[in-house]
């Protein structure tokens, strides 16, 4: 293990560790003792890694408050409070959902399903645009304080980033502000159809937010608000146990996935 503080690989394990149980380090040319955690977000924590990761999936993968899931820790030995899992939050969901975000770039289908639904922060109402492709999977996701053009145009040139490429459809629910957008933003050549919101699968799609959101009773903050939104669908998106809308999973099938997801989520976590 390199050095965090001169870069130098000329390191030796010592024969000790820290008190969680991290292997320590001795750098022979700046004489300096780190551990694993040195030089990393998760430095001077004082709880596993493995915990903080836990938090945050139990806080964006289930109905919990912080003070639920600083309670549901005191039964397995971890005593923190609830204002601890807000500030993990704040520090790591964003760059959790970023490396989700890049790790999905590219992989959008051509077909793009949009809509805006509302999200109550401190007791005004904000607007969640969010798209989803052809398969169900999730395009994009942008919390604005507005619903004009300025916030259209944000959200598509945020969507075109993240997909890749441009789509050969986008239908919407016909807000007059989405034509316009999707000339400027993503040209001419891509098609706008409008439907209702039967024929608009994304209305469907909201639920997972909704759900969540309700129980909250809605955001203190515009930022806090922002940074769990993104998070909660990059988040659900990649524990999604279906490729397409149609597909049949047996039970079995999806609990494996679900344990080997939330592995691979670890190792990305891990890897901030």
């Amino acid at each position: 293990m390199n050095c965090p503080d001169c870069g130098s690989a000329r390191t030796t394990r010592l024969q000790r560790t820290t008190n969680l149980g991290y292997a320590m380090f001795r750098c022979k040319d700046c004489c300096r003792t780190f551990n694993e955690r040195t030089g990393t977000p998760f430095n001077f924590i004082e709880v596993p890694t493995d915990i903080v990761y836990q938090v945050l999936l139990c806080r964006l993968r289930y109905k919990l408050s912080f003070r639920d899931i600083a309670e549901f820790f005191l039964l397995r030995g971890f005593e923190f409070t609830h204002e601890t899992v807000r500030d993990w939050e704040e520090r790591f969901a964003a760059i959790f959902a970023a490396q989700l975000r890049t790790k999905r770039k590219g992989k959008v289908g051509k077909t793009w399903f949009v809509d805006e639904t509302y999200i109550r922060v401190r007791g005004r109402w904000c607007y969640l645009y969010r798209a989803i492709d052809e398969d169900g999977n999730l395009v994009d996701v942008r919390l604005s304080e507005k619903r004009d053009m300025a916030a259209a145009k944000a959200f598509f040139a945020q969507a075109h980033e993240v997909a890749g490429h441009l789509p050969h459809k986008v239908v919407t629910d016909g807000l007059r502000s989405y034509p316009r957008a999707i000339t400027e933003e993503l040209g001419t050549a891509v098609e706008h159809e409008v439907r209702g919101c039967r024929g608009n699968p994304i209305e469907q799609s909201h639920r997972g937010i909704k759900q969540r959101y309700y129980s909250t009773l809605g955001f203190g903050v515009v930022e806090s608000a922002k940074r769990f939104c993104q998070a909660f669908d990059e988040v659900k998106q990649f524990l999604r146990p279906r490729a397409r809308m149609t597909e049949l999973v047996s039970l079995s099938k999806q609990r494996k996935q679900f344990v080997e997801r939330v592995n691979e989520l670890q190792d990305l976590f891990q890897a901030i």
